[in-house]
């Protein structure tokens, strides 16, 4: 079949803006990420003295960063809309947020949406597979204190014990207030057939939306986060004790992330903006962590439901393009996100300026040693 002249130029025009996009992501890293890192070597003498402001500048920081990959979506027509409960009631709490995992776009979705969250970006812990600390964001994440997961069995009981210490060492000392998680473990086209063959040896639901999550990581969070007075549990570990003005985790927060026709978008794709503008749309809801049961085989369990109950809410979405309403009500109600594009070309202006005041002070400092 030939291909006609507006096909080539369509081609080329987007050839030519995926290339130019990925010039300016590039950049962007280039400016942003070691900017990031001096503006916090020079403020190391704070962290001493006022360990609490020093944070605080940290997580501003850390959310424009992520501001800036929010804004490569935005800009490419890759929008989200909300559905379910408003996470922004309780974006002042601590909470667990247990996130679906599709492709690598679900965490630049969630870098998105969770921008107009109030302080919620900066003041959050990532949980991500131990591959992301080999990427250009590694050096951001170790610093701000998330936690690189290694998967596998063998890897398992060791990375629990980690995670806890971590916890303990972390969470409230840089003042965290949500921890972000995708307890599957995996993309779901790599473990779907893993766990429905697991399903079908031990009567579980037959999932292909979803895939079931591992218990580790979410049993680890509660024990060592949730408060003595929260769920009956003990002591939720050293950092309580150290932290008594803390109230300890008091929500999980279930998150469904769904595509159009299940087609998810990747990171390859969020940079170069090759995919026609899409609406990724994102279902949120907030159980009080007193009803979140504590022995394992129970939150087990409980675990479990919620992922068949992502199941149903993806099987409905992709059957009629909308999320169902809310037990009780005949109609569900969704929100359009919005970022201010103003306020995304200051972040990225600060950027470069910053960038650009480190090359000068550098080429001032090389001439004046040498």
């Amino acid at each position: 079949m030939a291909v006609t002249l507006e096909q080539a130029q369509k081609v080329g025009y987007t050839c030519l803006k995926a290339l130019l996009r990925f010039a300016f992501m590039v950049a962007n890293n280039l400016v942003a990420i070691p900017s990031y890192v001096l503006y916090l070597i020079v403020l190391q003498p704070l962290r001493i003295l006022d360990s609490k402001s020093f944070w605080y500048i940290e997580g501003v920081l850390f959310k424009w960063l992520l501001a800036m990959v929010a804004s490569w979506g935005w800009w490419a027509g890759y929008t989200v809309v909300e559905w379910g409960d408003d996470v922004k009631a309780v974006s002042e709490d601590e909470a667990m947020v247990l996130v679906n995992h599709q492709a690598t776009g679900d965490v630049c979705t969630l870098m998105m949406c969770l921008q107009d969250k109030g302080t919620v970006v900066r003041q959050m812990m990532w949980l991500m597979d131990h591959i992301f600390k080999y990427t250009n964001f590694g050096i951001v994440s170790l610093i701000h204190g998330d936690f690189f997961i290694r998967q596998g069995r063998t890897h398992r009981d060791q990375q629990l014990v980690l995670l806890k210490d971590h916890l303990e060492k972390y969470y409230r000392s840089r003042n965290r207030k949500w921890i972000v998680l995708f307890p599957e473990g995996g993309f779901l086209r790599k473990r779907r057939e893993t766990s429905q063959a697991f399903a079908k040896k031990n009567n579980l639901p037959f999932l292909k939306h979803v895939t079931l999550p591992r218990l580790g990581a979410t049993q680890v969070i509660l024990k060592t986060l949730v408060a003595p007075q929260e769920n009956g549990t003990p002591s939720g570990g050293d950092a309580v004790r150290k932290e008594s003005k803390s109230k300890g985790l008091q929500w999980v927060i279930d998150t469904t992330i769904a595509y159009p026709k299940a087609e998810p978008i990747d990171i390859q794709t969020w940079i170069l903006g090759y995919r026609q503008p899409t609406v990724t749309h994102v279902h949120y809801r907030i159980f009080p962590v007193k009803d979140v049961p504590a022995e394992p085989e129970a939150l087990s369990n409980w675990l479990y439901q919620r992922f068949i109950e992502k199941e149903d809410l993806l099987t409905h979405f992709y059957e009629t393009g909308a999320f169902p309403p809310p037990q009780g009500q005949t109609k569900a109600i969704s929100r359009e996100m919005t970022l201010s594009n103003l306020w995304l070309i200051a972040i990225q202006s600060f950027a470069f300026l910053s960038g650009g005041m480190w090359y000068c002070l550098f080429q001032y400092l090389y001439h004046c040693l040498f």
